[in-house]
């Protein structure tokens, strides 16, 4: 057990949270909707990753979502910073401790459909791991051997849907495809991976889906679109374009989230 579980059960009290989120890049500003916070960094809590990306806190939030007790990862520590698949395998493990039973997470993302263009919110409804890396490896379990045809849960799906309808806000479903960074796609293999039936491209959130599988847990993933792939649009893609538009998409995945988990 992660040395980091005492700390953070003793800082939860009688909180009992079953419900987890992972923001992603320019995300962070959903935790200023949490009401009774504590900030734990990564830095503080004992084999959690330590990240170098912009726009990635690195921090564990404890508070409430409306009247519902949560625990959100405020940026995630990404394979391409030291080619770890499984950076994020001790953050998950602390969750899977702590009672939690449900893992949101979020990204932000490439979009390679016109119809979901940069600002659109896309509910991922499966995944094609392009990487070929997995955070598995090296388990020696047969657990390693997770299932996978229901990665995303369909009931936290129908729950995503019924409170974007209720917001009245549009919400894009697609395939979410794992590139493994940090270099931006080409446009060939932009069109490759509109060929395989991908919908937006990343380079995150697969290994932590694999891992909360693994870990039992329920999950539910949105991707906030902040620009088209690579040869879909004019100019060169750069991460400060990813932080400018993240925000956009990002109330409403907010809104979206709070009206799921905090008055669902």
């Amino acid at each position: 057990m992660s040395e980091a579980v005492p700390m953070l059960r003793e800082a939860l009290g009688n909180l009992k949270p079953r419900t987890a989120l992972v923001l992603g890049s320019g995300l962070g500003g959903l935790t200023d909707a949490l009401s009774d916070t504590q900030h734990f960094v990564f830095s503080e809590l004992p084999g959690f990753p330590v990240g170098a990306v912009s726009g990635h806190e690195g921090s564990v939030v404890i508070g409430k979502l409306g009247e519902t007790p949560v625990i959100v990862l405020s940026g995630r520590v990404h394979y391409y910073e030291k080619g770890d698949a499984a950076a994020m395998r001790v953050p998950l493990e602390t969750l899977a401790a702590l009672g939690i039973e449900e893992l949101f997470l979020t990204n932000a993302a490439g979009s390679l459909s016109q119809d979901i263009p940069p600002g659109s919110v896309m509910l991922i409804t499966d995944h094609i791991n392009y990487s070929g890396m997995n955070p598995l490896i090296g388990e020696t379990t047969d657990r390693r051997f997770t299932g996978m045809s229901q990665a995303y849960d369909p009931g936290l799906a129908d729950a995503m849907r019924r409170a974007a309808h209720d917001l009245d806000i549009a919400l894009a479903e697609g395939v979410y495809m794992w590139f493994s960074g940090p270099s931006f796609e080409t446009p060939a293999e932009i069109r490759m991976a509109r060929t395989l039936g991908a919908d937006a491209v990343g380079m995150s959130t697969v290994p932590e889906v694999i891992l909360a599988r693994f870990l039992g847990l329920k999950v539910a993933a949105a991707s906030v679109i902040t620009n088209f792939g690579a040869g879909m649009s004019q100019g060169e893609l750069g991460h400060e374009e990813t932080k400018e538009m993240a925000p956009i998409g990002g109330r409403k995945l907010a809104a979206i989230v709070k009206r799921m988990i905090g008055e669902g």
